[in-house]
C-alpha cells in the first residue's frame, strides 16, 4: 500500500474487520519520506477505533528510503533549510517538516550529470548527445550527499530501504528493524529489534489450504487418513532426527577421543642430509643438534615455509609460539572441525604436534608459494582475467569458510594466500584460535616494530583500535582484508601502496586508526584501475562495517567480472568444474553444521534460563564449579498477601495463569537492574544483587529501587479472571554475607545458602501489605547514597533473632528530570 496516513488506517480497519489481522497476513506499507503531506501514520485518533486500530497496526510494517545518518548530510540540510528560508520564505521548521531523502538525491543527481558532463567536454565530445552523455553516468560510484551513489548497467540507482516496525504500540512509534543493501542485494537485520508478529512466526505465503480451499480435499474420510499418515510421519522424523543427533553426538565423542589428528615429530622426515644428521643425534625433540648448528625451524631449505614429508606427502609446516598445549574440549572440537574442512580453495588440514618445543600445525603444501611472492616476483605476467581468477578463488575460499564452522578468518592477506601447481589459490593459517593463543601477549621491541605494524596493514581499522586484536578476527574484517588484496593483486605494488608518498608501516597503522574523513586509503585512479575494482575495493574497505558486503556478495560480483572472460583460456574452464564440484561441497558442509548449531543455541539457551551466565559458561568450558563466599549482598524476598484465600475461590489453570502474568511482569522490570533471580515458589519472589558477579556497594541500591519499581507495578497489575480486586505485595529486605554454589546434577540450581537468606526471609514473613520492611544493615547501606527515603519502624520480635530494630523503604529522591542522585528535594513515593 501506498497511501495517506488516514487511508493506510481505514484499510487496516476494514482488514482487522475482516479478520485479516490475526496473524495469517501481513500488510507493508511503501512510506516515502517524513512529512505532513502523508498525515499521521500512527493509529492514534482518538476515536472509538482507537483500540482495533492499535491491534491492526500489529500486522503493518513500512519499507522507506534510507535517511542517512551522517554529519555531511545533516550539514547539508542544515543549509537547505536556510536558503529555503532566505529564497523562498519557506520554513520546514515552521511546518515541523524535515529535509528528506528525495532532496538529497536531487543534489546527487546534478553532481552526477556534472560529472558526466565535465568527461564528454574533456574528451571533446558532443556534450548535447544525449545518449553518450547518459552512459557515461552508467557503471559508477562517487560520494554524493547521500553516502555512496551507486548506478548499475542499466543506468537505475541502487537504492539502500529501511523496514521500519512498529515496535512502541502504545505510542504508535516506528522503529528500524533492519536496512537493505541495494549494492550487495542483502538484508541486515537491527540487532536487538524484532519483529512482532501477531501470531508469534511470520505468515506463510500460501495459506494450508490454499487462498481458496483448493488445496485442502473434501472428503472427511481422505482427510482424516492423511492426518494419521502426516501424524505418523511427523513421529518417524522426529524419532530419526533423535536417534541421528545421539548418532552424531555419539561419533562426535568418538572422534574427539581418537585424536587422528595427532603426528608425532619423529614421523616427520625432511631432507637427507638433515634427516641423517637427526638419527645421528638421536634428538627426538627437534631436528639438528647444537653441534652443527641447523635447526628446521632456521636451516630449511624454503624462506617463508619450512616444509617435511608425512606418509609420504610433503607438509607445510607452521610453528606455534606456545611452550605446551593444554589439550581442552574446546581445542579438541576445534582440531576436530578443521579436520573436516574440505575445500577446492582452502589448504588441507594434515594436523598437529604438540611435542615441545616442535609445536606446529602441519597442512598442504602449495609449491608456488603465497600470493605475495606471485606478485612481488616481476616476470610472472598476470592479465585481467588471470588477475581476476586468483580473486574468485579467494572469494569462494573465503565465502566457504564463513559459512562453515569456522565463521572468520582473522588473519586474511596475501601472504596466507597459497597457489598450488595448477595456479589456483588457496586459503591458510586459519582456525584454531584456541590451540594457536601464544602463551604470553607479544610486545615488540625497537627491531621487530616493522614487522610488527607490516602483519597488521591488511587488518580492519574497527579491530586496530581495539587494545588486543582477538585472534578471530570478525567476518567484516576479513572483507576489509580482501579488499587491500584486491588492491595489491591489481597494482602489484606493496600492500597498502600510497602514490607519492613514504610512510612507515606504523604511520600507515595509525592515520587508519584515526579515522578521518575521507578515512586514509590505499591509492585507487581510475585511470589505472577498472571502474568495477575501484567500487569493489570502496565498497570492501569501507569505515563503517556494517556497509562492507559479504563473500557472499562479492561471490556475485567476481562471478559476473569472470563471466567476462569465459572461453579464453583452459583457466576458465578448470575454474569453473572447480566451482561446480565446490557448490555440491558447500551444500554437503551446510547440512552438517546446520543442526549441529541449532542444538547448540538451543542448549545453551535453556542453560542460561536455569543457571547465570557466568556460572553457565564455567560450566561449559568444563570448569568445575565451586561454592563462593560473598561477603556483602542484598537479598529481597516477596509475596502476595491473601493468595491463599485467592487461590481457594480459583481454579488451578486460573491460580497459573495468575502466577504466570505476574511474573511475567515481575521478570520484565528485573532485567532492568543489576540484580539475578534465584527463584519463585508458589506466590514467594526471590532476588539477590551483588552476585555472582560483586558490584560493590551498589546491589542495596539496586534492590531498593527494584522493590519500589515492582511496588509500583503491583498496583496497577490486573488479575484475568477477577479484574476488580488488588493484588497486594508485601517486601522484605536485608543485606549480609551468603554462600552461592550449584546444588544437583540432573536439575541443577544456583542456591543460596547463610542467615542472611533466614533473616531476608523473616523481613518479609513480619512486614506488611504494600510496604517495604528491611533491616538495618541494608539501611546503612542506602544512607550512603542518600537518596532513599527511609522511616523507623522500630523493633520487632523476630522467630530466632529477637528483637530488631527495623525500617520501611518509603521512596527515593529524584530531580526534576526524574532522575535519582544525591541531595535532591523532590520525593517519589
Amino acid at each position: 500500500m501506498c497511501a495517506s496516513g488516514d487511508a493506510i488506517r481505514r484499510i487496516m480497519l476494514a482488514a482487522h474487520e475482516l479478520g485479516m489481522t490475526n496473524g495469517e497476513y501481513a500488510f507493508f506499507n511503501i512510506f516515502l519520506f517524513d512529512s505532513n503531506y502523508f498525515g499521521d501514520v500512527s493509529w492514534k485518533r482518538g476515536d472509538e477505533y482507537d483500540q482495533d486500530a492499535k491491534e491492526a497496526y500489529r500486522s503493518l510494517m513500512t519499507f522507506t528510503l534510507r535517511k542517512p545518518d551522517t554529519p555531511k548530510f545533516a550539514t547539508f540540510a542544515k543549509k537547505v533549510k536556510e536558503q529555503a528560508l532566505a529564497n523562498y520564505n519557506f520554513s520546514f521548521d515552521a511546518l515541523n517538516e524535515e529535509v528528506n531523502t528525495f532532496v538529497g538525491a536531487f543534489h546527487d543527481a546534478v553532481i552526477l550529470y556534472a560529472m558526466a558532463l565535465n568527461e564528454t567536454l574533456e574528451a571533446n565530445e558532443d556534450p548535447r548527445d544525449g545518449k553518450a552523455l547518459t552512459h557515461r553516468m552508467w557503471n559508477r560510484t562517487f560520494e554524493g550527499i547521500m553516502g555512496n551513489v551507486t548506478i548499475d548497467a542499466n543506468g537505475d540507482r541502487e537504492a539502500d530501504y529501511s523496514l521500519l516496525e512498529m515496535t512502541d504500540i502504545e505510542n504508535g512509534v516506528f522503529t528500524v528493524a533492519g536496512h537493505y543493501d541495494g549494492v550487495a542485494k542483502v538484508y541486515h537485520p537491527v540487532p536487538g529489534v524484532t519483529i512482532d508478529w501477531p501470531g508469534k512466526t511470520p505468515p506463510k505465503d500460501v495459506p494450508d489450504c490454499g487462498f481458496k480451499d483448493e488445496l485442502c480435499p473434501e472428503d472427511e474420510g481422505n482427510s482424516t487418513v492423511m492426518i494419521m499418515m502426516i501424524s505418523m510421519a511427523v513421529v518417524i522424523v522426529i524419532a530419526a532426527v533423535i536417534i541421528i543427533y545421539i548418532v552424531r553426538k555419539y561419533r562426535l565423542e568418538m572422534e574427539l577421543a581418537n585424536m587422528v589428528w595427532k603426528i608425532k615429530w619423529e614421523d616427520i622426515t625432511f631432507n637427507n642430509k638433515m634427516d641423517k644428521q637427526r638419527k645421528l643425534t638421536g634428538s627426538r625433540a627437534s631436528l639438528g643438534s647444537a653441534e652443527s648448528g641447523q635447526s628446521v625451524w632456521g636451516g630449511n631449505q624454503q624462506i617463508f615455509t619450512v616444509t617435511g614429508y608425512y606418509k609420504g606427502n610433503i607438509i607445510a609446516i607452521k610453528k606455534v609460539n606456545r611452550i605446551r598445549v593444554e589439550l581442552t574440549r574446546n581445542v579438541l572440537i576445534e582440531l576436530k572441525h578443521m579436520r573436516d574442512i574440505s575445500h577446492d580453495h582452502v589448504t588441507k588440514f594434515i594436523g598437529a604436534c604438540i611435542d615441545a618445543p616442535n609445536i606446529s600445525v602441519m597442512t598442504e603444501y602449495c609449491p608456488k608459494g603465497s600470493l605475495q611472492d606471485i606478485l612481488e616476483n616481476d616476470s610472472i605476467e598476470l592479465d585481467d582475467m588471470f588477475k581476476y581468477s586468483l580473486l574468485y578463488d579467494i572469494v569462494k575460499g573465503m565465502h566457504y569458510l564463513q559459512n562453515s564452522v569456522i565463521q572468520t578468518h582473522g588473519n586474511l592477506k596475501s601472504s596466507n594466500c597459497v597457489v598450488d601447481n595448477r595456479f589456483v589459490v588457496k586459503i591458510t593459517d586459519f582456525g584454531l584460535h584456541s590451540f594457536r593463543e601464544p602463551d604470553h601477549p607479544f610486545e615488540p621491541d625497537e627491531d621487530d616494530q616493522f614487522q610488527y605494524y607490516q602483519k597488521r596493514l591488511w587488518s580492519a581499522p574497527e579491530l586496530l583500535r581495539l587494545p588486543e586484536m582477538p585472534l578471530g578476527g570478525t567476518q567484516k574484517a576479513d572483507v576489509y582484508s580482501f579488499g587491500v588484496i584486491v588492491h595489491e593483486i591489481i597494482y602489484r605494488e606493496s600492500v597498502f601502496y600510497v602514490a607519492n608518498v613514504d610512510l612507515s608501516p606504523k604511520e600507515i597503522i595509525q592515520k587508519v586508526q584515526q579515522g578521518n574523513k575521507p578515512p586514509f586509503r590505499p591509492t585507487l585512479d581510475r585511470a589505472t584501475c577498472p571502474d568495477e575494482i575501484c567500487n569493489l575495493c570502496n565498497k570492501c574497505w569501507a569505515e563503517d562495517p556494517a556497509e562492507r558486503p559479504d563473500f557472499g556478495g562479492l561471490r556475485v560480483i567476481m562471478r559476473k567480472l569472470n563471466k567476462q572472460n569465459e572461453g579464453r583460456s583452459l583457466v576458465d574452464n578448470l575454474l569453473s568444474r572447480m566451482e561446480q564440484y565446490a557448490t555440491n561441497l558447500e551444500a554437503l558442509v551446510q547440512e552438517r553444521t546446520e543442526a549441529f548449531y541449532e542444538e547448540k543455541r538451543k542448549a545453551e539457551e535453556l542453560l542460561y534460563q536455569i543457571l547465570p551466565r557466568a556460572v553457565a559458561e564455567e560450566l561449559k568450558k568444563g570448569k568445575p564449579v565451586t561454592a563462593e563466599t560473598f561477603e556483602s549482598v542484598t537479598i529481597y524476598f516477596s509475596d502476595i498477601v491473601g493468595f491463599t484465600s485467592l487461590s481457594s475461590e480459583s481454579t488451578p489453570l486460573q491460580v497459573v495463569d495468575l502466577l504466570n502474568d505476574l511474573y511475567t511482569c515481575f521478570d520484565s522490570i528485573v532485567m532492568n537492574y543489576d540484580v539475578y533471580k534465584v527463584e519463585t515458589i508458589g506466590d514467594a519472589y526471590m532476588v539477590a544483587s551483588g552476585l555472582p558477579v560483586r558490584n560493590g556497594d551498589f546491589h542495596a541500591r539496586e534492590i531498593a529501587r527494584m522493590s519500589l519499581a515492582l511496588l509500583n507495578a503491583i498496583k496497577s497489575f490486573k488479575i484475568r479472571h477477577k479484574p476488580d480486586k488488588t493484588l497486594m505485595l508485601r517486601i522484605g529486605l536485608h543485606s549480609g554475607p551468603v554462600v552461592a554454589g550449584v546444588v544437583g546434577l540432573k536439575m541443577p540450581r544456583y542456591c543460596l545458602f547463610g542467615d542472611t537468606v533466614n533473616t531476608a526471609s523473616r523481613m518479609e514473613s513480619n512486614g506488611e501489605a504494600m510496604k517495604i520492611h528491611m533491616s538495618s544493615y541494608i539501611k546503612k547501606i542506602l544512607d550512603l547514597f542518600g537518596t532513599f527515603v527511609i522511616e523507623l519502624r522500630g523493633e520487632v520480635e523476630m522467630k530466632g533473632k529477637g528483637k530488631q530494630t527495623t525500617y520501611w523503604l518509603k521512596g527515593e529522591l529524584k530531580d526534576k528530570n526524574g532522575l535519582c542522585d544525591f541531595k535532591y528535594q523532590e520525593i517519589s513515593v
